[in-house]
């Protein structure tokens, strides 16, 4: 019998808004290198009044930690406790209102760690801010829905096919805020991989998974927007496996995951244990296309673009990716969960 083709398996997972269903041991001592601590250097170019810094992942910033204003090009020694480990999110808050933060950076390796007007999020407002005119959903206009991820400032990561031929492309922010994208999207067809820009947009950024090499068995966890309409509107997370380390038919592009995914989960991230991205869902398997060839019904058989090629993607497009080594012990599910919720979006395609 002629195979099918490749694009004839696998089902796109961005999703029309009302789609149908159918379619491990404590250490005995710290981290080499954190007892020694570490400084953190303002060079936002403004003085500083409050200084957080937690270990990577936690839901809050804890106490300030500045007994006095830090000026600009100053520094102040953090001592953490030795069994907090290496990895920390750090927080500045400026006299403006401005917050400076760095996320996941790793303290055994980094004796001094600068926040640059780089790590500088938008100005506090008090108050709702207003949603601009443009950002607006309109009412009875064709739309399908998919799932995106910070990777810089105003920049988004997602699938091609998510934005492809679409009249405008919204955002929602993680602080539930709707942005509209201005076009062109950067995008490669080969990798479906589609780069937006979002003026407004802030928020942390994920970091890529640069070492070590991804294995299979390990731990996965999606996280993005299916079936929206049919399910609630909050974000999703499903926990799987690297099953393998190739797409359909080969693709060295892809790997193969088990955690769950459904239409509106396309260009959402997959992260390690870790919290650190290793690919960017993409698709899954049509089981109905494979039961009309084989007669067996496919079961839970999806793929995600390697991280590694994404990145790739990123830094041809100008951007130059977060990276971040996985090591040490595994976070839990909800924690990593946590870490993807802060830089991950809804993504709403108008026709």
């Amino acid at each position: 019998m002629k195979p099918l083709p490749a694009a004839a398996l696998l089902l796109a997972l961005a999703a029309p808004a009302l789609a149908p269903l159918a379619r491990a041991q404590a250490p005995s001592s710290a981290p080499p290198g954190a007892e020694e601590g570490f400084r953190v250097v303002n060079r936002t170019g403004q003085e500083a009044t409050t200084l957080n810094a937690v270990r990577s992942g936690r839901p809050d910033w804890g106490n300030n930690l500045l007994p006095r204003p830090l000026a600009a090009e100053a520094g102040y020694r953090l001592r953490p406790n030795p069994q907090a480990g290496c990895r920390f999110d750090l927080r500045l808050v400026l006299a403006d209102g401005r917050e400076a933060v760095s996320r996941n950076r790793d303290i055994c390796a980094e004796r001094e760690i600068a926040l640059d007007a780089a790590t500088v999020a938008a100005a506090a407002r008090p108050g709702p801010v207003p949603t601009p005119p443009e950002a607006i959903p309109r009412p009875g206009v064709r739309a399908s829905t998919g799932t995106g991820f910070l990777v810089a400032g105003e920049r988004v990561l997602t699938n091609r096919h998510v934005v492809d031929n679409c009249n405008r492309v919204l955002v929602r922010g993680p602080d539930g805020r709707n942005h509209a994208a201005t076009p062109p999207a950067r995008t490669d067809a080969t990798l479906d991989l589609a780069l937006l820009t979002v003026p407004g947009l802030a928020g942390p950024v994920l970091a890529f998974r640069q070492g070590p090499p991804v294995r299979r068995g390990e731990g996965v966890v999606a996280y993005g927007y299916p079936l929206t309409g049919l399910l609630s509107s909050d974000a999703k997370l499903t926990r799987g496996e690297i099953n393998g380390l190739a797409g359909l038919r080969d693709n060295q592009d892809q790997f193969q995951i088990s955690a769950p995914v459904q239409p509106g989960n396309s260009g959402g991230p997959l992260l390690d244990m870790q919290g650190n991205v290793v690919g960017v869902v993409v698709s899954k398997l049509n089981a109905q296309a494979v039961a009309g060839r084989t007669g067996d019904i496919a079961q839970n058989i999806n793929f995600a673009v390697k991280g590694e090629r994404a990145a790739a993607f990123l830094r041809a497009a100008g951007v130059s990716p977060t990276a971040a080594t996985s090591g040490g012990t595994d976070r839990s599910t909800a924690d990593v969960g946590e870490i993807a919720g802060r830089s991950t979006v809804f993504i709403r395609c108008e026709g």
